[in-house]
């Protein structure tokens, strides 16, 4: 099986989907509606509004109403990381200790959510060091 066809899943589906519009309106240039995106990144328009109300929230996107409206990059694509886009999209919130948890299965559940905390904190961290530049310089298609 080839790595192509294998898909990784790890992190929410929104952040691929978020990832990939941000490389179509890096590319465009240009205002694009979220119907246009949701076509290019073979995503429901519902959806994609919602990922890119997220992104516009982070200051990543800005939007544009009216008829001629839809969504353009605030930054330059050397300037948004992956690290960004992954927070703005998904970002689980430090878990809170309760006292006094006496169950075991209550305390182990707190302590993996402790574990994947940190797991998350060390890939926002990792995916900081990668720009929408740099992932479009590594796809042969961009570089045309």
């Amino acid at each position: 099986m080839s790595t192509a066809n294998r898909g990784i899943n790890i992190g929410p589906p929104r952040f691929k989907i978020a990832v990939h519009a941000i490389v179509w309106l890096a590319q465009s240039g240009c205002v694009l509606s979220s119907a246009m995106i949701a076509n290019q990144v073979d995503s429901h328009a519902t959806f994609m509004r919602r990922v890119m109300q997220a992104l516009a929230m982070a200051g990543i996107v800005a939007s544009k109403g009216g008829r001629e409206g839809g969504y353009i990059l605030r930054k330059a694509a050397d300037q948004i990381t992956l690290g960004q886009i992954y927070c703005a999209v998904n970002l689980a919130t430090e878990p809170e200790v309760e006292g006094g948890c006496g169950e075991a299965g209550v305390q182990l559940d707190l302590e993996l959510e402790k574990i994947l905390y940190e797991a998350e904190r060390q890939t926002i961290d990792y995916l900081q060091q990668f720009t929408i530049a740099d992932v479009m310089k590594r796809v042969e298609f961009f570089t045309q």
